[in-house]
């Protein structure tokens, strides 16, 4: 299968008012195809259609125009959900269930048997980071956190070929967020794809293969994460950082014409050219002002200026 997930021109219109209602448009032509096997990072700011798109593919919203596939079948298929895994980004439970009996539940209903459903239950809440003895208590007593937790648990107890997660992060301190991307990244290796919509970027750059970029319900960039990233055009810049030379001295060095920007950073002086001819001259600067080099490397586009380019006319305009 080439693609696990295959979405074309899909649109989602909301009505919205009382007695004037008007239509919104929240999703704008998408098109979009993810590979299996891999970890696919779906961005957008608050707004931006991620929920939205995940809710069509999972059938809990119909969309206004366009259509989707997910393992090669419309998603209309209700066949392809027992090889489907799902974690909202607000999980809701019974409240009076624990997480043993909430697994077993969900594990029957994918007609999984009894043993194999204990097995795979306490081996997905020990992988989720929930401690045992929170495995009879009620969910109700449960922060935002361990319901999250949970909710991921859930997803993969019929071991999924897809699992689709909306903002799995959410409500997870520091040690919680990287205790689950080790389980995201876990997934990869057993070659179950992820489709994960987030607007943490760290953890973007930390699991994703490819992402794709939502501005406004449209989108705005796709592709290898590694290759969106570089692909700023022919014109390169580099950033030479430098010990023992403040950026004062360095502006009033001799070279202080063929200088870039120079800022001063906790480890040292960054000084910025823009192209590889300069490099020599800048590190004669540093050395004859009585510094130390201590590397040049090249600027790439971060994620954060890619996730917040501004979006071109064509597509502010509705």
């Amino acid at each position: 299968m080439e693609h696990i997930v295959e979405i074309k021109n899909l649109s989602k219109d909301y009505e919205t008012g009382f007695w004037r209602k008007r239509k919104v448009r929240a999703l704008h032509g998408l098109d979009l195809a993810v590979r299996p096997g891999q970890i696919f990072g779906f961005l957008g700011g608050n707004g931006a259609g991620k929920t939205t798109t995940i809710k069509i593919l999972m059938s809990l919203l119909f969309p206004t125009e366009g259509s989707a596939k997910i393992l090669g079948a419309n998603i209309t298929e209700v066949s392809i959900r027992s090889r489907i895994g799902y974690c909202p980004e607000n999980p809701y439970f019974y409240d009076y269930l624990t997480p043993l009996e909430l697994m077993d539940h969900i594990g029957e209903i994918f007609g999984i048997s009894a043993t194999h459903r204990k097995s795979k239950t306490e081996e997905l809440l020990t992988l989720a980071g929930l401690a045992e003895k929170d495995w009879t208590k009620q969910l109700r007593k449960f922060s935002k956190g361990m319901q999250q937790r949970v909710g991921l648990a859930q997803s993969l107890i019929n071991d999924p070929e897809i699992v689709f997660l909306d903002e799995p992060m959410s409500g997870l301190d520091p040690v919680g967020r990287r205790e689950i991307r080790e389980m995201i990244s876990s997934l990869r290796e057993k070659g179950t794809t992820v489709f994960m919509s987030t607007h943490i970027l760290s953890d973007v750059e930390a699991l994703c293969d490819e992402v794709a970029i939502l501005r406004r319900g449209r989108l705005a960039a796709s592709g290898n994460l590694q290759e969106l990233l570089s692909s700023s055009g022919e014109h390169r810049s580099f950033e030479v950082m430098a010990a023992g030379v403040s950026a004062d001295t360095l502006l009033r060095s001799t070279f202080a014409g063929e200088l870039g920007k120079i800022s001063a950073k906790p480890n040292g002086t960054a000084i910025e050219v823009h192209s590889e001819e300069e490099i020599e001259g800048v590190i004669k600067a540093v050395r004859e002002s009585g510094g130390i080099l201590i590397s040049v490397l090249p600027i790439t586009q971060s994620l954060e200026d890619l996730f917040v380019e501004p979006v071109s006319a064509t597509q502010e305009s509705d």
